[in-house]
């Protein structure tokens, strides 16, 4: 808290400012400028474009002084570790929080800005599905930082139009940071992550805020804290969500969780909780688009595989049909890996390294770190059974992948 308090209030120092002068130039008061300092009040996403502006650093660098504490900047690029305490304090406040804090102008944007935003969310979204989170993550940043942060500073989240904003806004952040997390950036994905958060809290968007506690709960699964995993999950799930899609993804997520730390009656019972819920699934907004047979399949796969059992083999099966009548080379890639993996621990090494080879075959078609990194744990685990040619074909043919 120390470090992050420094770092901000130093910033401010180095740009002329006190507590007073900077809450008058937000037109906020002291007293918020100085819980922002202590790390007892984050600043609303409306403010923070004009608070980064003033004191002179980037969006980006805010975010890393608010979240990563004393992480230097380029070390929060390049991709910090996942901090599993980072989540806590934002996934509890997304339950309770109201908006006590305001500044900012009157809302200057209209309906068809925030229509022009879903439709490129739509088309970003497609490509991170369809080509991997390493395809247009750039580009997404980009129109993240020069077309979006301005309409978000001219706009108060509670307007109607503002409401809508701030919605469409925390979508594209969600897809910032998940393609991040599929291109192997931890920090910048969950920096991203709990930005999407924010703004989905300031619109009062609960299903938008399952969402991202649904991604929070994956990367903190997948970066090795399972146990976070699982209450980021059920705080998803008490939030009351609409959304059966998300619904059925939070509890395939609490699956994954529970699989992870062993716990075989609490991972069936999340599963088929999630399969009862998509069953329901009506009307769905567009960023649950993905929420699918391939997806959900493809988690139950990885559920039953870290719990060593056989179902693992017939979702991870389902999961790939799904994904190639629709060409999603990435989720086919991963639902083959998960087959595999489920071979070798079925002691079929011929199947396993059939399965591999398929993962290969989808990985080298996108952009998706996720997809090399299961190829790689493939190939691991199959090297000292070179003897047989399946595998040796695959352990050499994953060369291709390099480094």
């Amino acid at each position: 808290m120390v470090a992050r308090r420094a770092r901000l209030a130093g910033a401010r120092r180095a740009a002329g400012f006190t507590q007073e002068t900077l809450a008058a130039a937000l037109g906020v008061d002291r007293t918020t400028v100085q819980r922002w300092e202590s790390r007892t009040r984050e600043p609303l996403p409306h403010v923070r474009p004009r608070l980064a502006r003033l004191i002179g650093v980037s969006l980006t660098e805010l975010d890393a002084m608010i979240q990563e504490g004393a992480v230097e900047r380029r070390g929060f690029l390049a991709g910090a570790v996942f901090s599993a305490a980072a989540s806590l304090g934002p996934s509890r406040e997304w339950l309770v929080a109201s908006l006590e804090e305001f500044a900012g102008p009157p809302a200057k944007v209209g309906s068809a800005d925030v229509a022009a935003l879903r439709q490129a969310f739509s088309v970003f979204q497609e490509l991170d599905v369809m080509r991997g989170g390493g395809c247009a993550r750039a580009h997404l940043g980009r129109y993240l930082e020069q077309v979006v942060a301005p309409l978000v500073e001219a706009t108060a989240p509670h307007t109607p139009v503002g409401k809508e904003l701030y919605s469409a806004v925390s979508e594209q952040h969600y897809l910032l940071g998940w393609m991040a997390f599929d291109d192997g950036d931890n920090g910048f994905t969950q920096a991203h992550l709990l930005r999407a958060l924010r703004l989905a809290q300031a619109a009062g968007d609960v299903d938008l805020g399952a969402h991202v506690l649904a991604g929070l709960s994956d990367q903190a699964t997948t970066s090795g804290h399972p146990q976070h995993g699982l209450r980021l999950a059920r705080t998803g799930l008490a939030g009351q969500t609409r959304s059966s899609a998300c619904v059925a993804r939070l509890r395939a997520l609490e699956a994954r969780a529970a699989a992870a730390v062993g716990d075989e009656r609490e991972a069936r019972r999340s599963v088929e909780l999630s399969q009862q819920e998509f069953a329901n699934k009506g009307d769905e907004p567009e960023w649950a688009r993905f929420i699918d047979t391939a997806y959900l399949a493809g988690e139950y796969a990885h559920v039953f595989r870290d719990l060593g059992l056989p179902e693992a083999k017939a979702f991870a099966r389902e999961s790939a049909a799904a994904a190639e009548l629709q060409g999603r080379a990435r989720r086919g890639a991963l639902a083959a890996a998960a087959l595999a993996r489920a071979e070798i621990t079925a002691g079929d090494v011929e199947a396993a390294a059939g399965a591999a080879g398929a993962a290969l075959r989808l990985a080298v078609k996108v952009q998706s770190k996720r997809s090399v990194a299961a190829v790689r744990d493939l190939e691991v685990r199959l090297r000292p059974y070179q003897s047989t040619g399946a595998v040796r074909e695959f352990v050499d043919g994953a060369a291709i992948l390099g480094g």
